[in-house]
């Protein structure tokens, strides 16, 4: 359902932006999303994937991505496996104008968000937030 993405290309190369070099007294968390932004896609992790995402950085590109692996975590998850928290809480919180340009990614995300058990009280809290947000039609502009 999602659209393919490029996995050899970085946010960076995606968005044909390049950003300085942080500061040299920048936070951790502002350097490794600068050094995460160089990266190809197909190298982030779900965890480089959260924190990208919960600070609204290539979400054209990486929510694709982060539905993908939600979306395959959801099966293993309803046969006993774990599922990542982090990277779920980054996309659900994500607001409805994020959403707004992916429609059918949001839908999708909502099925896979429904079937979820077993959430963290935190989590669960925001997905059922996430699962209530009223998503804008596919055909209709803003």
């Amino acid at each position: 359902m999602s659209t393919p993405v490029d996995r050899s290309r970085s946010v960076e190369q995606l968005e044909g932006q390049r950003w300085p070099d942080p500061p040299e007294d920048a936070t951790s968390m502002v350097k490794n999303v600068h050094e995460l932004r160089r990266l190809p896609l197909g190298e982030l992790q779900a965890h480089d994937l959260a924190r990208l995402i919960g600070q609204n950085v290539g979400l054209p590109w990486l929510l694709p991505l982060a539905v993908e692996i939600l979306r395959d975590a959801a099966a293993a998850q309803a046969a006993g496996g774990w599922y990542d928290d982090d990277l779920l809480y980054a996309v659900v919180t994500r607001d409805a104008d994020a959403w707004g340009d992916f429609p059918a990614l949001a839908r999708e995300l909502k099925e896979t968000a429904a079937g979820l058990k077993d959430l963290s009280r935190y989590v669960k809290t925001e997905v059922d937030a996430f699962l209530a947000m009223p998503l804008r039609d596919e055909g209709h502009t803003r």
